[in-house]
């Protein structure tokens, strides 16, 4: 019995304790209103399903040769070009290179650091819910930026901006702390976009319209590198 439910507990994508009380709320209210009324309860079960999916936080093998950026999120490559950085971060004052990620809902919804090193900035700003996919959502919409700075100097922003359905936006980071590449950093709820941008002259390994995989997938290369890395952590 114990060898069958480590099998199961293996199996299983893990659920990350942001999401816990979201699904305790819809079984709880599931049940309740289900007691007295059965189709409602059916409806409440996938419901509450759905929710746990959302939450999800599968392992991921993440890249760690120096220099190397990944994706801070699970999604789509929306957007790559040149952007202006959030004013509040004050990471530059002529365009950088931009790669937005945008997450639907059902998309792993956990962020993680697209480089190694210290968060030197922490900066919130409230706004608006348009469209996540649109490009004024990163003028407009509620947001929060963090600079991360490597160990060789080089400065990578990453901004979590919430979405038409998002209502919030969690760090699980104080400014001043350090962190791995691939590590958990935070998590938007219910669909949103990552923003990356990128130190002047690097160049983005990846296109418009390919999908990303937060922690894995290769964004750039701040060595100048085109070889793919040969070593990898697992998280």
């Amino acid at each position: 019995m114990s060898s069958l439910i480590d099998t199961i507990s293996k199996t299983l994508t893990p659920i990350h304790p942001e999401g816990r009380p979201f699904i305790a709320i819809a079984a709880a209210a599931t049940l309740l209103i289900g007691w007295f009324v059965t189709p409602i309860f059916w409806i409440g079960l996938f419901l509450t399903g759905w929710v746990a999916y959302f939450f999800r936080d599968p392992q991921r093998v993440t890249p760690v040769a120096e220099g190397m950026v990944v994706s801070p999120a699970d999604g789509r490559v929306s957007f790559i070009g040149p952007a202006m950085p959030p004013p509040e971060l004050g990471l530059s004052d002529t365009p950088l290179t931009r790669i937005s990620v945008f997450m639907s809902v059902f998309d792993v919804h956990v962020n993680r650091a697209p480089v190694g090193g210290r968060l030197a900035r922490i900066a919130y700003k409230g706004g608006i819910f348009l469209n996540a996919d649109l490009d004024k959502a990163s003028e407009d919409n509620e947001r929060n930026g963090l600079i991360i700075e490597t160990a060789a100097g080089a400065r990578i922003g990453v901004v979590q901006i919430a979405g038409l359905v998002a209502r919030r936006i969690v760090s699980f980071k104080t400014e001043g702390e350090t962190v791995e590449i691939g590590e958990r950093f935070g998590l938007i709820r219910f669909g949103s976009r990552l923003d990356v941008y990128l130190p002047e002259g690097v160049r983005p390994l990846v296109s418009e319209g390919q999908r990303a995989i937060a922690g894995e997938t290769p964004l750039a290369d701040l060595t100048g590198r085109t070889q793919a890395p040969v070593s990898s952590r697992v998280d």
